[in-house]
C-alpha cells in the first residue's frame, strides 16, 4: 500500500480474513492460481499481489480488455518485498475465463 501511495494512488485500506478474503477475490474474478495477499480495485481493474505502480498506470492508459493484473506469490524485489536478492518475476494479465498473459517481466 505504501508503494502505491508513494506513487500517487489514494489508498483505502480494508482488512478482511477468512471467507471474506476469498469472497472478494471470487467476486472480482481473480483466478485461484493468481490469488495473493493483497487485492485492489483501480479504475475498473483488479490488481492482485505486489504489482508495480508504473504497470498499473500503464494498464489504466492502455485499457486492455482484461480484468486486471497479478503478481502471484511474493517475489523478492517486487513492491513491498524489497530486501534480499531480487528475483525475476512476471506481471500477468487475467481475463474473466482465467486466461493469463505476461504483461511485463521484472
Amino acid at each position: 500500500m505504501s508503494h502505491l501511495e508513494k506513487n500517487g494512488f489514494k489508498v483505502e485500506k480494508k482488512v478482511v480474513f477468512g471467507k471474506a478474503f476469498t469472497e472478494i477475490k471470487r467476486k472480482h474474478g481473480v483466478p485461484e492460481k493468481l490469488s495473493a495477499c493483497h487485492t485492489a480495485l483501480v479504475g475498473g481493474y483488479v490488481i492482485e499481489g505486489h504489482v508495480p505502480a508504473d504497470l498499473i498506470y500503464k494498464l489504466l492508459k492502455e485499457k486492455p480488455p482484461v480484468l486486471g493484473l497479478a503478481v502471484p506469490g511474493m517475489p523478492v524485489g517486487s513492491p513491498g518485498m524489497e530486501g534480499g536478492k531480487p528475483q525475476p518475476y512476471e506481471v500477468l494479465t487475467f481475463d474473466k475465463d482465467g486466461r493469463t498473459t505476461v504483461y511485463a517481466k521484472r
